[in-house]
């Protein structure tokens, strides 16, 4: 755990030091965000804060390879690092030239399916998947199906970064609790393919600590495009490294649950970006617009229209995120009932508190109607 957190600690502090550097270098070439329509911000901001976050993310990886634990990454024939940082350095590519001049939704989706091709075939893909005992997938299905997930992964936090802090911290919130479940696993379990998704969680944890000082509303810098697809993309390849490379029929029993787990709970510390996700492609699709076609009625601006305030609209978010990720990690370790009972209690106490607004407001309506009737 030393080691890790050790990681954690150099990925927060290179991010922190370094988004200056990346916010006087948006400023001079000019990578701001200009105010539209559907955006909540207000001044044009600078947006090439993934730069930080890639420069802890460097930083991180390059103390770990110079830890005991963490050497089973780093030497013989491993070739995870670099199959990640292959993929990595397209995807920040990528973001750097649609944060400074922009690209079209198509050409942006292809140097996705680039990136996420070249991590796959050099090695981070899913190999078996638990369904009737393990299945294991072809050299292709394996590659297409990693494709698929880094894709949903990046476009998922792409969508719901639209406000102040927002996504750094859901993404924080997720990587902390995925980092929990493949800690159990490769320290607790034994599983040592397991260390590079606990590594890579740990980073994505320092590396959103690191930045939100400068992203909490209101923010002094935007992470970008270059920052949402690297956060999408890390979560991605910690995902696959987990759920797809450990055998699922090795964990049945003892205190975890069945095979599904590694499958499940990434889709419960990610449930929100991927129901904002799952819900933009519905409403767009069903207007006949394209999946990736922008609009102002994700979550985000749908708790901001019921009269909540920025601040309490993205500590809403946060707290549904960890809410839905305590849940599962609790069914990991106890009986189901308990995961169950704090999914329920938190569901209902933050429903309470975003619905509040709206009771107040149909309160004054009645108190209004009252006092013109006198009845």
């Amino acid at each position: 755990m030393r080691e890790y957190l050790l990681c954690l600690a150099a990925a927060a502090a290179v991010t922190y030091l370094t988004v200056p550097l990346a916010r006087a270098l948006a400023l001079r070439w000019g990578a701001l965000a200009e105010v539209r329509d559907r955006d909540v911000h207000d001044t044009p901001t600078p947006r090439l804060g993934g730069l930080a976050m890639l420069a802890g993310l460097i930083a991180g990886l390059l103390l770990a390879s110079k830890l005991p634990q963490m050497s089973s990454v780093f030497t013989g024939e491993a070739r995870a690092p670099l199959a990640l940082l292959g993929g990595v350095g397209i995807i920040v590519a990528l973001g750097l030239v649609d944060d400074r001049w922009g690209l079209a939704a198509p050409t942006k989706l292809a140097g996705q399916v680039l990136a996420a091709s070249v991590m796959a075939l050099q090695g981070i893909s899913i190999i078996w998947l638990p369904f009737g005992g393990t299945l294991v997938l072809d050299p292709v299905t394996s590659v297409l199906l990693t494709v698929l997930v880094v894709l949903v992964c990046i476009n998922a936090i792409n969508m719901v970064d639209g406000l102040d802090g927002l996504a750094a911290g859901i993404v924080a919130v997720a990587a902390l609790a995925f980092f929990a479940y493949s800690y159990l696993l490769s320290v607790e379990v034994g599983f040592e393919r397991a260390t590079l998704a606990t590594l890579i969680s740990a980073l994505l944890v320092g590396m959103c600590v690191g930045f939100l000082p400068y992203n909490v509303y209101p923010a002094r810098i935007f992470m970008g495009d270059t920052g949402s697809m690297l956060l999408g993309f890390l979560m991605a390849a910690a995902i696959i490294t987990l759920s797809g490379q450990i055998d699922p029929s090795a964990i049945e029993g003892g205190t975890l649950l069945p095979a599904l787990l590694p499958i499940l709970l990434p889709l419960a510390v990610l449930v929100l970006p991927f129901l904002d996700l799952a819900l933009a492609v519905l409403r767009r699709t069903r207007k006949r617009r394209s999946p990736f076609a922008p609009d102002k009625q994700h979550l985000h601006h749908r708790l901001l229209e019921m009269g909540h305030s920025q601040r309490r609209t993205v500590l809403l978010m946060y707290a549904w995120t960890a809410v839905v990720a305590a849940a599962a990690l609790t069914m990991a370790f106890v009986p189901f009932a308990y995961g169950i009972l704090i999914l329920v209690v938190g569901t209902l106490a933050i429903a309470a508190v975003a619905l509040r607004p709206r009771w107040e407001k149909a309160r004054r309506q009645r108190s209004r109607e009252v006092s013109r009737t006198g009845t």
